[in-house]
């Protein structure tokens, strides 16, 4: 994208620092937005993405600096005051009413009345125009528990620019987007930047920051390292900025001989999704499973941890073969991260020691009592062993960025020093720099003579990091590939309905 900005920003955000329990989140940030461009925001999960953003949308306080709007220094007091003055965000997590309509959510708390009354032909006449011109085909009766990630999301955005948002912030709006539903997307920023809207954009996706962004601003450690125009810079200079480390290192994967086998499946059923499912898993060796949307993986990964009830084949575990439950599987040495994070990972309420140490409790007790002193010391260095950022073991799981999210769940998995892990779209919603990081994780796990399962929709990853692919369709293995294969053979198999056995 180009854009034509005025003299004047409409937001310029000079030295801003926020600390939080003595914690330095923000060290001096200059940030600025300009009327009709899209500003993409980066850097990697605890860089201070988040709280940047909350600090313009009114939500936190800053410790020090100013932010101006208009060329005037104002205090945004809280997200009401922050909306009142044009600003509007969009995160992750939607913040719509699931019992009401699309159409009660679009104008709950702004009402457009008429004698007296709400005016709802004049809202869904507005609410329709609006729609039309984003090309939105949503049932504005529709109940919006009833609709998708995706459409909400979209119902929020809208719901922003008819309360004249001149400034909307967007928080990885793509992480629950297929291709089309981004292509959508775009042509809605397309549409409000046409009209003036300032937007701030966060992603993980940097091909996607390079189709939309007029500019790029990358944080590191609070910090504001560099701003610059997309069309002047590539992927190796963002990255490189975010992580302060070569793009070539993302894809260094060493690697040894696989040792004894720790996991073998063979003619395991689960359902139609999983049907004569066989395969061998080596000390040291990572085994990657690829395919379509709905090939069966996950079903597979479940079945094997004990999740999912197998009507037939056997399961073993280092020789044995355990039985079919998460704990007897845990007990065997099988760990499994699974991929739905924030629905079958983390307890958003708790603590990160919580978090990290609900499979190990045992170690922490004596006499029958919990011992916290020695669980909280122990916590605090497994915290900094992870890269975890803040390292603080009372720290809100909630309140961390999604990568430092996967990395307490991670090592949670391997406090009990698996000998197989199942690992499930590992860095999903994380950037650049985490997904180094979890990737340095698997090595040494590997390193370790550890066996991996890996699971993931994300193609050069997957090939990238396995050893061997095995790629399923409809349930079955169809195929496999050595390491260092393409996507695109990876895409071709999956394609495939003939299955074949997978040979150790």
């Amino acid at each position: 994208m180009t854009t034509t900005s005025p003299q004047q920003p409409t937001l310029r955000l000079r030295g801003i620092t926020k600390t939080f329990s003595g914690v330095r989140a923000l060290r001096g940030v200059d940030f600025e937005l300009r009327a009709g461009e899209v500003h993409a925001l980066l850097g990697e999960n605890g860089a201070g993405k988040s709280t940047l953003i909350k600090i313009i949308a009114g939500a936190h306080q800053p410790s020090g600096g100013t932010v101006e709007l208009d060329g005037q220094p104002v205090t945004l007091r809280g997200p009401h005051d922050a909306l009142h003055r044009g600003v509007a965000v969009v995160y992750q997590e939607t913040s719509l009413a699931p019992d009401l309509s699309v159409l009660e959510n679009l104008y709950l708390g702004a009402w457009k009345r008429a004698a007296g009354r709400i005016d709802w032909a004049a809202m869904r006449a507005e609410a329709r125009e609006l729609f039309d011109r984003l090309g939105m085909d949503i049932p504005l009766g529709r109940r919006v528990g009833d609709v998708s990630k995706a459409v909400a999301q979209q119902v929020e955005i809208a719901r922003a620019l008819l309360r004249n948002a001149r400034i909307l912030i967007l928080d990885e709006p793509g992480s629950v987007l297929n291709d089309d539903e981004l292509k959508s997307l775009h042509s809605l920023l397309v549409d409000s930047r046409q009209r003036g809207v300032a937007v701030v954009y966060i992603s993980h996706r940097l091909e996607e920051i390079f189709r939309i962004a007029d500019r790029i601003t990358v944080l590191r450690d609070g910090e504001s390292i560099a701003t610059a125009p997309a069309a002047e810079v590539d992927e190796a200079w963002v990255i490189n900025r975010m992580v302060g480390r070569d793009v070539a290192a993302l894809h260094a994967h060493a690697r040894q001989e696989p040792g004894a086998p720790v996991l073998q499946v063979e003619a395991l059923r689960s359902g139609p999704e999983v049907r004569d499912v066989s395969f061998t898993l080596r000390a040291g060796e990572i085994v990657g499973i690829g395919g379509l949307v709905g090939c069966g993986r996950t079903e597979v990964a479940q079945a094997v941890a004990g999740l999912r009830p197998a009507e037939s084949g056997t399961v073993r575990i280092l020789g044995q073969e355990p039985p079919a439950t998460p704990w007897a599987r845990r007990r065997a040495g099988l760990g499994y991260l699974p991929g739905d994070r924030s629905g079958q990972g983390v307890f958003g309420g708790r603590s990160l020691i919580s978090n990290l140490t609900l499979t190990t409790l045992s170690r922490y007790t004596r006499f029958g009592l919990l011992d916290n002193r020695r669980r909280a010391k122990a916590a605090a260095g497994r915290l900094d062993e992870l890269g975890v950022r803040p390292a603080i073991p009372d720290y809100a799981i909630g309140d961390l960025s999604g990568g430092n999210q996967q990395k307490v769940l991670l090592g949670r998995v391997l406090e009990p020093k698996p000998s197989v892990v199942i690992l499930e779209e590992p860095t999903s919603g994380v950037d650049i720099g985490a997904k180094l990081e979890i990737h340095k994780m698997v090595d040494a796990l590997v390193a370790d003579g550890v066996g991996v399962l890996l699971l993931s929709s994300d193609l050069p990853e997957l090939v990238s990091m396995s050893d061997r692919v095995l790629v399923m369709s409809e349930g079955r293995v169809v195929g496999e590939l050595p390491g260092g294969a393409s996507p695109e053979d990876v895409m071709s198999l999956a394609f495939t309905s003939t299955p074949v056995v997978s040979e150790a």
